[in-house]
């Protein structure tokens, strides 16, 4: 969904009942997004993944995979909340503590340049061959859902679906995504 944009500051969004202000900003001179953050927001971090997880809770799946770093807290919230899952954290970058790391590139409409997306090979062995569901807080385009399939393709897991709180825009369609709400994105110059 698009909205012409005419300056707009804020997004008043409904979450299943709870609405939150988004900040609209820029991230081209004609493409605007509203803001959605989890990081520090421990009470919509849970009520979101009690939502989120009422509607997964049904999928078959071993484990979750999600991009570091928006999407840690909302990870655990939901981990948590479906008892007994775990996940694998997908970071933006190696680090000297992984063991044969898998590489690929990401572009996503919130980063001006691309960006690598890497999995420890520790965290391979535990996910290759079980079913995965891939969490983000937010998808647009689909480039991190995309970046994170060529990995777990290359691993040789079976990704069973996607979940994330906000569907912004209408680049990704899938009929295995679980999501809480749309999100429009705002068109056009001031």
């Amino acid at each position: 969904m698009e909205i012409k944009y005419t300056g707009q500051k804020y997004y008043d969004i409904d979450l299943a009942g709870r609405i939150e202000r988004l900040p609209i900003t820029p991230v081209t001179p004609t493409l605007h997004i509203a803001g959605f953050v989890l990081l520090g927001n421990t009470n919509l971090t849970n009520y979101c993944a009690k939502v989120l997880g009422d509607k997964i809770k049904d999928v078959d799946f071993d484990y979750i995979v999600c991009p570091e770093a928006k999407t840690l807290p909302l990870a655990q919230s939901l981990c948590t909340y479906l008892g007994e899952k775990e996940f694998v954290v997908f970071r933006k970058g190696a680090k000297a503590y992984m063991v044969d790391p898998l590489v690929t590139e990401v572009k996503s409409i919130t980063t001006a340049a691309s960006q690598i997306m890497v999995v420890d090979g520790v965290d391979v062995a535990k996910i290759k061959g079980k079913k995965v569901l891939i969490l983000d807080d937010v998808v647009s385009t689909g480039g991190t859902f995309k970046a994170m399939e060529t990995l777990l393709s290359q691993i040789g897991c079976d990704v069973v679906g996607y979940a994330t709180v906000l569907k912004e825009g209408t680049d990704f369609n899938k009929d295995n995504l679980y999501y809480i709400q749309d999100l429009p994105l705002w068109i056009g110059a001031v």
